[in-house]
């Protein structure tokens, strides 16, 4: 599963101002409402529901909200690169400033896993997320989020 399937250009933010992991999500709420037309506050309720099971935010500076949603026809991603590193709850207690947010149908099963899965193996590999850190081109980060390496399967 290449990235470039789940997400467009349009759904990247390359320089996200936020000041608290609430207003990270209501942003890419906001966001993806935009890219999927489903409503905001839906995805939103969605995404935070999934958080209050446990943060996302698996380490490095990195978290992978989530959540299926009744209505979606693919699973879509949108991704954030934040201006400033907010509190994620994060397993190792670092702030985030990468934030790739998946939506998936409800009946998505293996597809959703395999997405986050391949997520996390892009956004592992030191190299592309220092490049994403060092850019604020759209373009450029969906470029770098496409051609990871595969390499890193784990």
């Amino acid at each position: 599963m290449d990235l470039s399937d789940l997400i467009e250009v349009s759904a990247i933010l390359p320089a996200l101002k936020a000041n608290s992991k609430k207003q990270v999500l209501q942003l890419l709420a906001e966001k993806a409402a935009e890219v999927t037309g489903l409503p905001e506050r839906e995805i939103f309720d969605t995404i935070l529901q999934r958080e209050r099971l446990g943060s996302t935010g698996v380490g490095n500076g990195i978290a992978i909200p989530h959540g299926k949603l009744p209505g979606i026809q693919r699973i879509t991603g949108v991704f954030a690169r934040l201006e400033t590193p907010v509190d994620f709850d994060s397993l190792d207690d670092l702030p985030v400033d990468l934030v790739f947010l998946l939506l998936a149908p409800e009946g998505a099963g293996a597809d959703h896993l395999k997405a986050l899965s391949r997520i996390a193996r892009v956004l592992r590999d030191t190299d592309t997320t220092a490049k994403i850190r060092g850019t604020r081109d759209a373009a450029a980060i969906h470029t770098f989020l496409a051609q990871a390496p595969a390499s890193n399967a784990a």
